[in-house]
């Protein structure tokens, strides 16, 4: 984990309020001792969930997307640090392990255009070497028993998580996507558009079920890529749910769950299924913040739920003050996987 940017006391300290009579999270989250050995103290500690950091856009841009999602996890660890810790949920079940270190990475990609052949091709590398780094990091954290929970960047790095944790199983898992969009695109060099079909390709990935697809922006290929994989890949429409209401939302997750269940599964949450948040495809219909909240807890109730990627919000990309909102959001689902997932051995 050589790339990781260790989370420490002082940066803990920095981002939390502090108030006389209240507990924050800040004040009862674990990072790393600093000179410690990260894998030992990881197996060792008694904390159930991981906090990683991922501050990148180069899958969105190599995507065509508008950049901004490397802001998240600054904005995402703020807010977490200042909620309550409380009989409801505790900080000191949480392991704030820090960043992945793209330093370089986001500072070669101001030099690209994605516009240019061979600069995609470049961008595309960018993701590959991110994709190494992510799975790295999620391999390790899983094989000490602990559960991630990453935030930011673009959905490319669902393939990292997706490899990471297969890897840690010793076989392909699930995953359950809450998108507008399949990210199943074709395989054309990495970006946050195919993180799922290379992962599939690649044999990390057994089931996919994709939540909540925009009939408008979904292609034609894609529709019927995903037909022929029917046994393994599939979908729901939110124009089907919450538009013509021939499906119900409570029953698709039932059935999308029963598709899933067999094996771990990743929960992978895309804001830009939310309308009006800030992300590098903003939607101005989709599902509401509540039920997203409902589905995180349905999901994270299941024994097999491996993970939480909270991916593609850009605070920076939202009018001031509404910039602090997004942080706010992440930290409501993160608190929400935890608080459900603390249940899960109630659910079969």
């Amino acid at each position: 984990m050589e790339k990781l940017v260790p989370f420490t006391v002082n940066d803990l300290a920095k981002v939390t309020n502090h108030r006389s009579g209240e507990i924050k999270f800040g004040e009862k989250m674990i990072v790393l001792p600093k000179g410690a050995d990260k894998i030992k103290f990881l197996q060792e500690s008694e904390a159930k969930y991981v906090l990683l950091g991922i501050p990148e856009d180069i899958g969105v841009r190599a995507n065509y997307g508008r950049p901004g999602a490397a802001s998240a996890w600054k904005s995402a660890i703020k807010s977490i640090a200042n909620i309550q810790h409380n009989r409801f949920s505790k900080g000191s079940q949480i392991i704030v392990l820090g960043h992945l270190d793209v330093t370089e990475e986001m500072r070669d990609v101001e030099k690209l255009d994605f516009n240019d052949i061979d600069d995609r091709s470049k961008l595309s590398q960018l993701v590959e070497k991110i994709d190494k780094e992510v799975s790295h990091i999620i391999f390790t954290i899983i094989k000490a028993g602990k559960i991630p929970i990453i935030i930011g960047g673009g959905h490319n790095n669902a393939y990292g998580n997706i490899k990471g944790s297969a890897l840690a199983k010793g076989k392909p898992i699930n995953a359950i996507n809450f998108d507008a969009h399949s990210d199943f695109r074709i395989l054309e060099g990495r970006h946050s558009g195919n993180g799922f079909s290379y992962a599939y390709e690649e044999g990390f990935l057994k089931k996919y079920f994709i939540f909540g697809l925009h009939e408008n922006y979904t292609s034609k290929s894609v529709l019927d890529i995903i037909k022929k994989l029917e046994d393994r890949v599939r979908y729901n429409t939110y124009d089907s749910v919450n538009i013509r209401k021939e499906k119900d939302f409570d029953r698709e997750m039932a059935l999308a769950l029963e598709f899933i269940k067999t094996d771990s599964f990743g929960i992978e949450i895309d804001l830009d299924a939310i309308p009006n948040i800030a992300s590098s495809a903003m939607t101005i219909s989709g599902f509401s913040v509540e039920e997203l909240r409902q589905f995180i807890s349905f999901f994270a109730q299941h024994r097999n739920a491996a993970y939480l990627h909270i991916c593609e919000g850009a605070p920076d990309l939202a009018d001031s003050p509404n910039n602090n909102l997004i942080g706010k959001l992440i930290g409501y689902l993160v608190t929400d996987f935890i608080k459900a997932n603390n249940e899960k051995d109630k659910i079969n």
